[in-house]
């Protein structure tokens, strides 16, 4: 049994998708209290022995563009590393001190001092879209820009191709394939996360770029459970975004998304410690405050470790506040199911004990069980699903809500 104070997250859980920094995330969610479930969505590919990126690179030195865009922090690095493979990364610098250099973002920008080069320009908003209008304004008819890539694009990633739009303005665009990403060597992390999600056996999936996104989306539509996810993000299992870039895919599927103020780790770990607590504030049932996440339920601010059946239970009976739930329909939640109500009775009874406020569940003689929330109580959970404000809000009793 866990206290809540002093630990925003205790009693959460949180997938981590990130194949990069994940450890270090995932040390910033659990000093907050939270439980982290890691499956890396994409796995990099450096192009260090690419045979294209070497052509391209001498292409570079041999007539360097007037203007080139860095586009990623470990892109940009990554160039410059293989041309020092090469022996080309003196002439290279020459060629890129002799451009105009745009950074998208910060990292970038680091990226470009660290081979001490200096950018012209960046923009404030971190994001392709700005560097492009950017581009556009100014005019690129006849002008030569080399655009350092970032991973291949796929379906799931609404993003206009930047080169494409380049050269429909009138430049000649070298693109620099610097990495590619592609799915994971094992999908079975990835498989159990997206499971976890669909089930909202995770109060939150955490998202650090949009090919993670789309690596994540291509995998649940091959195992043909793409709508149950992303009706799982609608409704119960928040995700969360480090921006806008990486938000796109999913708001492009009317995916609700929240990020931070600020595209970055440590950021994007304090917006989850905010967001998770304010949409999940605890009813009054019984007595007790209570408050059902994805794998525990919180009673007065205890965290209180409840038995898978006993949280399909809880789940199904807070999804209906007040109202009496059948033991049949209870037992269709069961996990395995089966066909004898006795097995109601019996998980109802563990889940009483572990809640440790047995009159938090009711029993309605001869039809079935109620989560002991008084009528207007459960009238204001509907109006708070109504305006999405709860992780786990009422579904399916709430006229009108979108849950």
């Amino acid at each position: 049994m866990t206290h809540t104070s002093g630990e925003p997250l205790a009693g959460f859980t949180v997938g981590i998708t990130a194949s990069r920094r994940a450890d270090e995330f995932a040390t910033l969610l659990e000093r907050r209290g939270a439980t982290v479930m890691h499956a890396p969505a994409i796995r990099i590919i450096p192009l260090a022995d690419d045979a294209e990126l070497e052509r391209v690179t001498a292409a570079i030195i041999a007539d360097p563009p007037q203007i080139t865009v860095a586009t990623t922090g470990i892109g940009f690095r990554g160039w410059i590393e293989a041309a020092d493979g090469w022996g080309q990364a003196e002439a290279l610098g020459r060629a890129l001190a002799s451009s105009r250099l745009l950074a998208r973002g910060p990292k970038a920008k680091g990226a470009i001092r660290a081979a001490d080069l200096r950018e012209e320009w960046s923009p404030a908003s971190e994001s392709s879209a700005e560097v492009l209008e950017h581009l556009l304004a100014e005019g690129v008819e006849g002008t030569r820009i080399a655009v350092q890539l970032h991973g291949a694009t796929t379906e799931w990633e609404p993003v206009p191709d930047f080169c494409e739009v380049l050269r429909h303005a009138g430049a000649e665009v070298v693109p620099v394939p610097v990495y590619r990403w592609t799915a994971p060597d094992d999908g079975a992390p990835m498989d159990r996360m997206i499971e976890a999600v669909v089930v909202g056996d995770l109060d939150a999936i955490s998202f650090t770029s949009a090919p993670a996104v789309a690596s994540l989306l291509m995998r649940a539509d091959e195992n043909g459970v793409l709508e149950p996810l992303l009706q799982s993000m609608r409704t119960r299992v928040l995700p969360v975004c480090v921006g806008p870039v990486t938000a796109a895919p999913l708001e492009q599927l009317k995916v609700p998304t929240t990020q931070p103020a600020r595209a970055r780790l440590g950021a994007l770990a304090r917006h989850i410690a905010e967001e998770l607590p304010r949409r999940s504030r605890p009813m009054n049932a019984g007595g007790h405050a209570v408050s059902v996440r994805s794998r525990c339920v919180v009673v007065d601010g205890e965290v209180r470790a409840v038995s898978p059946a006993g949280m399909a239970l809880v789940k199904t009976l807070a999804s209906r506040p007040g109202r009496v739930v059948s033991r049949e329909d209870l037992l269709g939640a069961l996990p395995g199911g089966g066909d004898d109500t006795h097995a109601v009775e019996t998980a109802m009874t563990r889940l009483r004990s572990s809640l440790g406020a047995p009159k938090v569940v009711q029993t309605v003689v001869k039809r079935g069980y109620r989560l002991a929330v008084e009528p207007t109580d459960a009238a204001e959970e509907c109006d708070e699903a109504e305006v999405g404000a709860t992780v786990f809000a009422p579904v399916g009793d709430c006229e009108g809500s979108k849950y």
